[in-house]
């Protein structure tokens, strides 16, 4: 019994050994067409590898690019940034550039009068004057400004102190017609006149018209004092008159030098500045004149206005209207 189920179990496995023999036998075909894919593969292969040669060599080429720039740029002297600097500053700004014509700002341009030289020295002649003789009599200068701003004060005490100097009182009338004579000659010059005249005669002549005017006005004033027994109202009127005639000298000598050498258009607001303080210093002197003579005569408002219109304005506009008919010859 034993020895017939071996024998079962011999056959058995017997069988089962030819069954995976024939079924290896029956696959080996297919495994055989793997060799195709085996020869594909290095074809791949084959063509995979002329991309990498040709990125090796672009590389190598960049590298060799990169190598003759190095030795480009260390052959190449190295230009300092100051240089670069000025040179780019040499070729784009216009006042450096010497390509083209160079662009020049003239900031003192040329008068276009270049024959009034003589106005210079004339100007410094007269602030000169005017500093010898502030300096000479400061006290002088001091009770003079201190009589115009207090006329009580200049009634009373400083009336004859200054009275008492005679040379400096001489020298500020004579500083103010020079000053005033400078300044009518500069008035016509800024305005355009015409005249034929020369300036070195024009200009003394106007001087000695404001001299005579004044000496004349000084005159008729103490004669007429003198004629109507009032020598201490006309006494204490010309020196009022006179005060301010020498405050007006000293004001106008800032306005010579700025009429004389300004451009016309500071010229002009100054001119009007200074006539501004001309009419001012006027009616404050015949304020001061009013309420000085209603002290010694009783008189009407009418009168005084009279009195102003007839030996004040009418001969200012009479000498005006004739100095501008010798100077212009328009009628």
């Amino acid at each position: 019994m034993r020895t017939w189920m071996t024998i079962w179990l011999l056959l058995a496995c017997a069988l089962q050994t030819m069954a995976q023999a024939d079924t290896a036998a029956r696959k080996k075909p297919a495994a055989v067409k793997h060799p195709p894919a085996a020869r594909t593969a290095p074809a791949a292969a084959h063509k995979v590898k002329p991309d990498s040669a040709h990125t090796a060599a672009l590389h190598a080429a960049d590298s060799a690019k990169a190598r003759l720039a190095d030795s480009l740029l260390a052959a190449t002297p190295k230009v300092p940034a100051y240089d670069t600097i000025m040179q780019s500053l040499l070729e784009k700004n216009a006042f450096l550039t010497r390509k083209g014509k160079p662009v020049v700002l003239d900031v003192n341009p040329v008068r276009e009068t270049d024959d009034q030289d003589w106005l210079v020295y004339l100007v410094a002649g007269v602030l000169l004057l005017l500093g010898i003789i502030r300096s000479s009599y400061l006290k002088y200068f001091n009770d003079m400004f201190r009589a115009f701003f207090n006329p009580t004060l200049s009634q009373r005490q400083l009336k004859d102190q200054l009275s008492q100097s005679p040379f400096p009182n001489f020298l500020l009338n004579f500083f103010f017609v020079i000053s005033l004579g400078l300044y009518l000659y500069l008035l016509m010059y800024r305005l355009d006149y015409p005249t034929d005249a020369i300036a070195w005669m024009l200009i003394p002549g106007l001087m000695l018209l404001v001299g005579i005017i004044y000496l004349v006005k000084f005159v008729v004033l103490r004669f007429c004092g003198w004629l109507f027994g009032n020598e201490e109202l006309i006494d204490a009127y010309v020196f009022i008159l006179y005060l301010i005639n020498k405050v007006l000298g000293i004001l106008l000598a800032p306005f010579l030098v700025v009429l004389a050498f300004c451009s016309p258009e500071i010229a002009s607001i100054c001119l009007y500045i200074s006539i501004f303080f001309i009419v001012l210093l006027v009616v404050y002197r015949y304020v001061r004149s009013y309420s000085l003579v209603r002290q010694y005569l009783s008189f009407s408002k009418l009168h005084f206005f009279l009195y102003l219109c007839a030996f004040e304005v009418v001969p200012v506009l009479i000498i005006t209207k004739v100095l501008l008919l010798w100077l212009t010859g328009n009628p």
